[in-house]
């Protein structure tokens, strides 16, 4: 077994006796952590309760209460609370991308404000897989709640990345625990990590063992019988816990819509190697994702097979190409990479340039080249462009847009439409009825997709012999408390959402923010500046009018006079009346504009009356 530990000699007097122990017999990993208790808050709530069988009714029985904070009925942010009594396990902390509207916003993570509130509870963090919907906001969380986090290597390694920019590193414990290992976390949760197979390596399944029973967490998945590393999925192990009896499954519900199988992943390498040999004179480029190392391991293969030398661009790429190779999950030949600032001194066909961008980023590399602002490459004719992955739900538009400008640019473009240069890391139907045929479930909870998926997963689970009383539809925020023979959904039991980060800002953008941004978008901006004299309320200088996103003034003159003297009846009504309260003046100067404008425009810009007191 390999495993690390790392504690902050600062901290580690106050740290709980949490020690990981070897065992030569079997190579199981345990661990153990104290933890406070804490009192339970009684909420009112709002209950479907299954009616397939009765509770147990023992008076003052613990229950596991199964918490998503993020992650259902949607794509991204995963994160998912156990509760066992007085203890908390977490599962994934994830973020998602901004959807178009979300104007200015960097990342969206989950409202964590329940576990803050609960986090003496919290006994350890597992992460099932290395991708940023399941790691990317572990530094918001660890700076608010710091507890042990529990991962495979490789996943490990790309957190410690993460940890490092936001220089939390020294302060966060982190264990590496193998595919096989169990860990036991706190008096009442033991963890199995369970060999899975998905578009990073290192995945893992779970098995949550507790005192109800136990669950089983595929996390992300798909069945490759041909992985680009390591051994196929362990399914035999899924089998053996399905017959000793799953309490709950939570299973991935992304493709389940799509009939049929899941392609492997070592089918692309052979459409790569194939479009290498159709490009002998090309300079060739390949945008996919930076986590999915199995796909650059291919490029590289096919890139080495061709004699070319191999660059990479974009951050997120160099960080995931550099902590993969030094763990040894990717193998790039020595005298194969060069730096991008080398990419002059060879020939087109000398060169393959991997870089990040496949899904339409504005800032990422391929973005920038397609608009011509990279200040090393350019795109020229004849270049060879591979977008390597298929558009998340609502990037379609951003994708389009830079293959129409890489072909106006003249390069040839090949994308998932024309060729199979892309296999999703996700299991289709027939893959997620295997795997509810193996675990035999009493109660099943879709995880991981959209509304429409989740409810297509639980009909797919209910022509598999499901009591459809048995299968929880729930939305981030709800709770499912478990014991051996009863289940019960409560609808918003805790708080959550979304949280959004801009810059270096946390939560200081909220939907008010994001309305005023969208109607500035939108409509533009007016701003009156009006002089008053202080004690006598009389008007000194103004109004001057600023239009920024509205009109261009210098094209519309007119219009500007008219509403100066809009503003200016206004101001004289005031006048008249001897009104000088600044809130009362402002409002009429707003409302009296927006109605002129909108008279003459039909648009209704922001206005922002300013008014000055002058002695």
């Amino acid at each position: 077994m390999y495993q690390r530990r790392f504690r902050n000699n600062k901290n580690s007097s106050e740290a709980k006796s949490n020690q990981v122990q070897e065992k030569k017999a079997n190579g199981k990993a345990t661990k153990t952590k104290e933890a406070k208790f804490a009192t339970k808050e009684k909420k009112d709530e709002l209950v479907k309760v299954s009616n397939s069988t009765k509770p147990n009714g023992r008076k003052g029985q613990s229950k596991l209460k199964v918490i998503p904070l993020g992650g259902l009925q949607e794509v991204g942010k995963n994160i998912t609370a156990f509760e066992y009594g007085s203890e908390i396990l977490v599962v994934d902390c994830g973020v998602a991308f901004p959807e178009d509207d979300m104007l200015g916003i960097d990342l969206v993570i989950p409202d964590f404000s329940y576990l803050v509130k609960n986090k003496d509870k919290i006994v350890g963090l597992v992460i099932t897989h290395g991708h940023e919907d399941h790691i990317g906001s572990l530094p918001y969380f660890l700076k608010e709640v710091n507890v042990p986090i529990y991962a495979t290597r490789l996943t490990i390694g790309l957190v410690e990345t993460k940890l490092k920019e936001h220089n939390i590193l020294n302060s966060v414990e982190r264990n590496v625990v193998n595919a096989g290992e169990t860990v036991k976390l706190g008096k009442h949760f033991k963890v199995e990590f369970i060999r899975s197979t998905h578009s990073i390596a290192d995945s893992v399944a779970l098995a949550i063992n507790t005192p109800v029973g136990t669950v089983v967490h595929t996390g992300d998945f798909k069945i490759d019988f041909t992985p680009i590393q390591g051994e196929m999925i362990d399914l035999q192990r899924f089998a053996e816990l399905g017959k000793k009896g799953v309490l709950l499954f939570m299973c991935d519900s992304t493709n389940v819509e799509r009939p049929g199988y899941t392609m492997s992943e070592r089918s692309v390498g052979g459409i790569i190697d194939k479009i290498f040999d159709d490009s002998k004179e090309q300079r060739i480029m390949v945008a996919t994702f930076s986590s999915n190392i199995d796909r650059i391991q291919q490029i590289v293969n096919s890139a080495v097979s061709h004699k070319r030398k191999v660059a990479f661009i974009g951050r997120s790429m160099l960080n995931v190409v550099k902590t993969a190779s030094e763990l040894g999950y990717l193998e790039i030949p020595k005298n194969t990479l060069i730096d991008i600032q080398e990419v002059r001194n060879y020939s087109d066909s000398e060169l393959v340039i991997i870089m990040t961008g496949s899904q339409g980023e504005n800032m990422a590399a391929l973005s920038r080249i397609s608009q011509g602002e990279h200040r090393i490459v350019d795109i020229k004719p004849g270049d060879k462009v591979i977008i390597s992955a298929s558009p998340i739900p609502g990037n379609e538009k951003s994708i389009y847009k830079v293959i129409n400008e890489l072909i106006r640019r003249g390069a040839d473009v090949i994308y998932d439409g024309l060729m199979d240069v892309h296999v999703s890391g996700h299991a289709r139907q027939e893959e997620v009825k295997i795997m509810h045929s193996l675990v035999k479930p009493k109660y099943f909870m879709p995880v991981h997709g959209e509304y429409k998926m989740l409810r297509c997963h639980k009909e797919v689970a209910c022509e598999l012999g499901m009591d459809k009383d048995n299968v929880f539809i729930m939305s981030n925020g709800d709770m499912l408390e478990l014991t051996k023979n009863s289940a019960k959904q409560t609808v918003n039991a805790v708080p959550s959402g979304q949280i959004f980060v801009d810059g270096l800002g946390v939560g200081d953008v909220g939907n008010i923010v994001l309305r005023d941004r969208r109607h500035l978008s939108q409509d533009g901006l007016m701003i009156v500046v009006v002089a008053m004299d202080k004690y006598s309320g009389e008007i000194l200088s103004g109004p001057d009018i600023i239009s920024r996103g509205f009109v261009y003034v210098r094209e519309s003159e007119e219009l500007m006079d008219e509403a100066r003297e809009v503003v200016n009846d206004a101001l004289d009504k005031c006048e008249r009346r001897n009104i000088n309260e600044w809130a009362y003046i402002k409002t009429l100067i707003k409302d009296t504009l927006r109605d002129y404008l909108w008279q003459k425009t039909k648009r209704s810009p922001m206005i922002l009356p300013i008014v000055m007191d002058i002695d």
